[in-house]
């Protein structure tokens, strides 16, 4: 294990990554910095980092100049800012949560899934079929909510290894990777997000490759071949370790689909007819739950037992209600066009789009192409407008808060429509996160009226 006693470190940011990482720091003796924004005062934790021996400091010129051994930095802040430049110029390494967890915890199973879209229904999916199969030593970590540093901690995986760590991870925390690598992994889709922050498509999508690039010979990569630009990804930053490909379209892939079931070469995983989320994006992060699950020593049993099972997540395309024959689907985690697009392609019936958010500046052009079956688009937010606008021009309705949006919605539908919460953006400009904009629109659909 390395050696935290007495070293200097810097981290940037709380939340509750940095809080999880203040906290496996302090255990293992380490002399720590709080950088963060907000004022002293402003922080709850406080007072219980001050009994730690927390020191905590602004984000000022002054404390970026100061000699640390180590930076931990939040995976929210973008390695492009100055001050993140400037540790990095002079020689300190700048990592995130996940890698120090990594560095300190003993070995243990890693199945890392990433991608631009479906990564918290395959994780949450891959959780319950590796639960299942080992319960005692199974955990479900990452950019799900739980940072890897607060497992580490509360199952003190300094000293116990073999554990079985599901992992979902953004490109935010692939970014400053540098031993980190799991024993398998996937990256399920490439599609346009985050390049506000990335400062280009190309740099959002290399991030992605992170995942797989230290893996070693005997580890598996997981290749998602019906999506184009994870193969043209995957050839120019070439994949180290066993790789098995994985498609819906061709039956040459070893994880494919034929006569209505799923199969992993000439063995049958489960019939499709038994998996309950809707549309074929599910199925797609089913069959990666199953690649990574088997990759992992699980039965093909117990897969498809767990797979028959599971309902899916909260916030993406989840079902909320059916009131007067119409159905109310919450997908706040749609927070870009491509989302917003497999959500879509999940429903044959007329579906009323409600669309807004935070200005990402993102483009609706792929997203009008899947329009067909959709008899209105409503707007909210700070970029409702605009969104209704690139979609349906003046054919649209424009509003300014999602509750509005949803009564607007709730007195034209008809018995057979879809009601879905959609996006195709974040939630900032009204919402605290994603999963507050969704919690809200449930309690919302809930609310009305019989």
């Amino acid at each position: 294990m390395y050696d935290f006693h007495g070293r200097k470190v810097l981290v940037i940011g709380l939340a509750r990554s940095g809080l999880a990482a203040i906290d496996l720091l302090h255990k293992l003796g380490a002399d720590i910095t709080l950088s963060e924004m907000r004022e002293e005062g402003a922080i709850k934790e406080a007072a219980d980092l001050r009994a730690k021996g927390v020191r905590i400091v602004g984000q000022t010129d002054d404390v970026f100049e100061e000699n640390y051994d180590l930076v931990i930095k939040n995976p929210g802040i973008p390695s492009s800012k100055p001050f993140v430049k400037t540790l990095r110029a002079r020689g300190i390494p700048v990592i995130t949560e996940i890698e120090l967890a990594f560095m300190v915890a003993k070995p243990q199973h890693y199945l890392a899934v990433t991608g631009t879209n479906g990564k918290t229904t395959t994780a949450t999916l891959l959780g319950e079929i590796i639960k299942a199969a080992y319960p005692d030593k199974t955990h479900v970590t990452g950019n799900i909510g739980i940072p890897l540093c607060r497992t580490v901690l509360d199952y003190n995986l300094l000293e116990n290894e073999g554990h079985y760590i599901v992992l979902e991870i953004s490109n935010f925390q692939l970014v400053d990777i540098v031993q980190f690598h799991p024993q398998a992994a996937v990256i399920l889709n490439l599609t346009p997000d985050h390049v506000d922050v990335m400062g280009s498509l190309q740099n959002y999508y290399e991030s992605k490759t992170r995942v797989y690039r230290r893996m070693t010979e005997d580890e598996l990569f997981i290749r998602n071949v019906d999506d184009a630009d994870v193969t043209d990804y995957c050839g120019m930053y070439p994949v180290p370790c066993k790789t098995l490909d994985m498609s819906l379209a061709s039956k040459d892939a070893f994880y494919h689909l034929a006569d209505g079931r799923m199969w992993a070469g000439d063995e049958e995983i489960m019939p499709l007819d038994e998996i309950k989320i809707v549309g074929m994006h599910n199925v797609q992060n089913c069959m990666a739950a199953a690649a990574l699950a088997r990759a992992a020593g699980v039965s093909n049993e117990i897969i498809r037992r767990v797979i028959s099972a599971f309902k899916g997540v909260e916030h993406r395309i989840e079902f909320v209600r059916e009131l007067h024959g119409v159905r109310y689907y919450n997908d706040s985690k749609g927070t870009n066009p491509d989302a917003t697009i497999t959500a879509l392609k999940a429903f044959t019936q007329p579906v009323i789009l409600l669309v807004g958010g935070f200005e990402k500046g993102l483009a609706m052009d792929e997203v009008k192409k899947y329009i067909g079956n959709v008899k209105k688009v409503i707007g909210f937010g700070a970029c409702g407008a605009r969104l209704v606008k690139e979609l349906v021009g003046t054919g649209g309705i424009v509003v300014a808060t999602m509750d509005e949006a949803l009564q607007q919605a709730h007195s034209i539908a008809q018995t057979g429509d879809v009601v879905l919460l959609s996006p195709t953006t974040s939630s900032f400009d009204q919402f605290s996160c994603y999963e507050q904009r969704g919690e809200i629109f449930v309690k919302l659909v809930n609310a009305l009226e019989v």
